[in-house]
């Protein structure tokens, strides 16, 4: 790696998770800084390009969560002018961003994913979609989880194990994006694989104390219990990074990515979606992956930047 290397770390914005983006953008300019490099921390707003463009960066360390962070937005940005950046490019972040179509992909490739059903507001209010709500429970059993189509942190998210309950659900997460996705519930073990530079990191398993493994179990310090690696045999573990491997090969995703997975009675791993930009705050899976790995924080964050200098010189 060149010396010393000039960093900007990205990360806030205005999406509904710049608190935890900022959170993550800390936590990993404090770890560049004390590896040695040149660190500078940027919010995402109107001075963002100018600001790169004129600093003398050499690359783009994305700690963004949510819109325009993981949607590619701020990948085609840097792309336009030149800078190279961490994590997937433009076509798998947008790809991983739009959970429908990732997860019509990971079908493709032969991956479980649950049975599901998108609607869209506009034939939820103006097609009479909202009519046909009632054979969803029907088609896909019971309990359903809801979700926004579009998005991270679980937010919007909800479970529902009856059916009267699934309008009220379905137009909650309409707050948050323009389609809603329904997917049967899959009973198993909650488990998160991060693929660092095409290798399986130690699985995590996540157990709430509480509920779902909503935004605020997700962020609140001692509101889940991890074990990591994950209580698995090495067969269900086996099959999990596979999962995780076949997903990232899916959608072409490149430096690090989050598979998170259930695995059910009989250890098969059923995927649920991809992270293209995990969090990278103190309860975040990631984080808890790479210490399992004997890596530290410092050292992961650096293995990125290399990765993303490697690849703008390769």
């Amino acid at each position: 790696m060149p010396e010393p290397t000039s960093v900007a770390v990205l990360s806030g914005g205005i999406s509904l998770e710049r608190d935890v983006s900022l959170r993550s953008g800390r936590r990993v300019a404090d770890a560049l800084h004390e590896r040695g490099l040149q660190v500078t921390r940027l919010d995402v707003d109107v001075r963002l390009v100018h600001t790169l463009q004129t600093d003398g960066f050499d690359l783009a360390f994305l700690a963004l969560h949510g819109a325009a962070g993981e949607d590619g937005t701020v990948q085609s940005l840097l792309d336009l002018i030149g800078l190279p950046y961490t994590g997937p490019d433009v076509l798998a972040s947008s790809l991983a961003w739009n959970k429908p179509i990732a997860q019509g992909l990971y079908a493709r490739a032969g991956l479980d994913v649950p049975d599901r059903v998108t609607l869209s507001q506009q034939a939820f209010r103006e097609m009479g979609a909202s009519a046909a709500v009632e054979h969803i429970a029907d088609a896909l059993g019971q309990p359903l989880v809801v979700k926004p189509a579009t998005g991270g942190s679980a937010l919007g998210l909800s479970i529902v194990d009856d059916a009267a309950r699934l309008p009220e659900a379905i137009v909650g997460a309409f707050s948050y994006a323009e389609a809603v996705l329904i997917e049967r519930f899959i009973h198993g073990t909650e488990v998160a694989v991060t693929v660092l530079d095409g290798q399986p990191l130690p699985a995590v398993e996540i157990h709430p104390k509480e509920g779902a493994y909503d935004f605020n179990a997700r962020y609140t310090a001692g509101a889940t219990e991890f074990h990591a690696p994950a209580r698995l045999d090495a067969a269900a573990q086996e099959a999990c990074d596979r999962t995780a491997l076949t997903a990232v090969d899916a959608i072409g995703a490149r430096h690090v990515s989050r598979a998170d997975l259930i695995v059910d009675r009989d250890g098969r791993p059923w995927l649920l979606e991809l992270d293209t930009c995990p969090g990278l705050t103190d309860t975040s899976l990631t984080p808890l992956a790479a210490d399992a790995a004997d890596l530290t924080f410092g050292e992961l964050c650096e293995r990125l930047v290399s990765l993303a200098l490697r690849d703008a010189t390769g």
